[in-house]
C-alpha cells in the first residue's frame, strides 16, 4: 500500500503549483526557488567611457545620464549560489555560472543607479533568474582568470598579476579584457556600488492588455568586498554583435579591478 504522503486521494487537490515553471503537484519541479539567493563571486571590472549620446538611448524614461554621463563598466564574474536552504551547494555543477555584464552610469530622480543593457550567462537557471528580476540576460561563453595562491599556472592577487577576461557569442569572440595590478586600494569600483534599475518587461502572448515595461530595482543584502585590487586595464568589443551594441564600444579605457563579492538577493522593487 502506498503511504499517505504520496496518495494524492489522501490531500484536497489543487493542481500543479511552483515559484516558477513548470508546475507540478509538490511544487520542486519549478527551475527556480524562491528568493532570498545568496551569491558569492570572483570579478574582473573594467570601468570605461561611452558615448554619452549613445549611452541616453538606452535609458528608459524615468533614468537620466546624471552628473557623470558617459560612465560604463564590463563585468565579468564567476559565481557560487544557493537558496535559503543552500541545498545547491552540493550541486556544483548547477550552482555555478559565469556571467559578463555591461553597465552604464544613469540616475534616477537625482540617485545614483547603473543600468544594465546587455548581460550574457552560460547557464539556464540565472538566465531565466535574470528574466524574472527585469535584466536582459542572454547565452554566452565567459572566460576569466583565476587567481592562484601557489604554482605558474594562473596570476596572483599581487603587483603584476594579469587578470583576462573574454565574452563569446554564438561561437564569436565578442569582448575582451585584461587588467596588469599594480596595488590595493581602498575605493570601490563606483557601478558596483550602486543599485541597478532593469525593466521588467514580458510579452503580451494573450492580448490582455497587460504586461506593460515597469522600471524595477531588486533589493540586495549582506553585500561584502574583498581586498579590491586595482591597476591598469585593457579593453575592446569587437564588432560581431550589431548596430545597437557597437554603440557601447568603449572611447576610453579606465581603471580595472580584481576582487572577490557577495550578496544577497531578496526581491525586488517598484520604482
Amino acid at each position: 500500500m502506498l503511504s499517505t504522503s504520496h496518495d494524492r486521494s489522501a490531500v484536497p487537490s489543487t493542481g500543479p503549483f511552483g515559484y516558477s515553471l513548470p508546475l507540478s503537484p509538490s511544487g520542486q519541479a519549478s527551475m527556480l526557488t524562491p528568493p532570498p539567493w545568496h551569491f558569492s563571486g570572483e570579478v574582473i571590472m573594467v570601468e570605461y567611457r561611452v558615448d554619452p549620446a549613445a549611452a541616453a538611448r538606452f535609458l528608459p524614461p524615468g533614468l537620466t545620464l546624471g552628473s557623470d554621463p558617459g560612465a560604463a563598466a564590463a563585468v565579468f564574474a564567476e559565481w557560487q549560489w544557493c537558496s535559503a536552504s543552500g541545498e545547491e551547494l552540493a550541486e556544483p555543477a548547477s550552482n555555478q555560472f559565469a556571467e559578463f555584464l555591461v553597465l552604464i552610469g544613469c540616475e534616477r530622480e537625482g540617485v545614483p543607479v547603473a543600468r544594465c543593457p546587455y548581460a550574457w550567462v552560460d547557464q539556464v537557471v540565472p538566465l531565466v533568474r535574470g528574466w524574472v528580476q527585469g535584466m536582459p540576460k542572454q547565452f554566452g561563453v565567459v572566460h576569466q582568470s583565476r587567481a592562484t595562491a601557489v604554482g605558474r599556472g594562473g596570476p596572483r592577487l599581487a603587483p603584476g598579476g594579469r587578470f583576462h577576461g573574454s565574452l563569446s557569442v554564438n561561437g564569436r569572440r565578442a569582448v575582451e579584457a585584461a587588467v596588469t595590478l599594480d596595488g590595493r586600494t581602498e575605493t570601490k569600483p563606483f557601478l558596483h556600488t550602486v543599485p541597478l534599475a532593469h525593466t521588467l518587461v514580458f510579452p503580451d502572448w494573450a492580448s490582455t492588455g497587460t504586461g506593460q515595461p515597469t522600471l524595477v530595482a531588486s533589493e540586495v543584502s549582506d553585500v561584502e568586498f574583498s581586498d579590491i585590487w586595482r591597476g591598469d586595464a585593457e579593453l575592446e568589443f569587437l564588432d560581431v554583435l550589431g548596430d545597437d551594441f557597437a554603440e557601447l564600444f568603449p572611447v576610453a579605457t579606465g581603471d580595472g579591478y580584481v576582487f572577490s563579492y557577495s550578496e544577497t538577493l531578496r526581491g525586488g522593487r517598484i520604482l
